[in-house]
């Protein structure tokens, strides 16, 4: 089976980095609306509640799966699945950051969101500073 793809969820793709900077700010960062409008989309406003729905500027949908306060937020984007954890890295002082992507619709879905991700992880460390 080539890498990135699964016989449960199809393609997907994860990526992840260790900032330096402590959890509770880099979930403040990517649950806040600014944030959101990075990884999500513009104008998206996220309820917390499991199965509440959201709307970004740009009229993608979604449904919201899982929402763990400081820990992980859990959604559907559309046809796909997105996960964003933020967990302690070694001694607390530092974070992980991870974006997780699931139910894409080929290889090539899957290069364009690795990208698109690395890029959301630059910028998240950019305005974090």
């Amino acid at each position: 089976m080539p890498t990135g793809l699964t016989q449960d969820v199809g393609w997907e793709i994860g990526v992840s980095r260790t900032l330096p900077h402590p959890p509770a700010a880099v979930w403040d960062l990517v649950s806040g609306p600014e944030g959101l409008a990075l990884w999500l989309g513009a104008g998206a406003a996220l309820p917390t509640e499991r199965g509440a729905s959201y709307r970004t500027a740009e009229g993608i949908e979604g449904e919201v799966r899982g929402y763990r306060a400081g820990e992980r937020i859990r959604v559907t984007r559309g046809a796909t699945t997105v996960q964003v954890t933020v967990s302690p890295a070694a001694g607390g002082t530092k974070a992980v950051l991870r974006f997780h992507e699931e139910h894409l619709s080929s290889a090539e879905e899957r290069e364009r969101r690795r990208a698109h991700w690395k890029g959301v992880l630059d910028e998240v460390a950019r305005r974090l500073g």
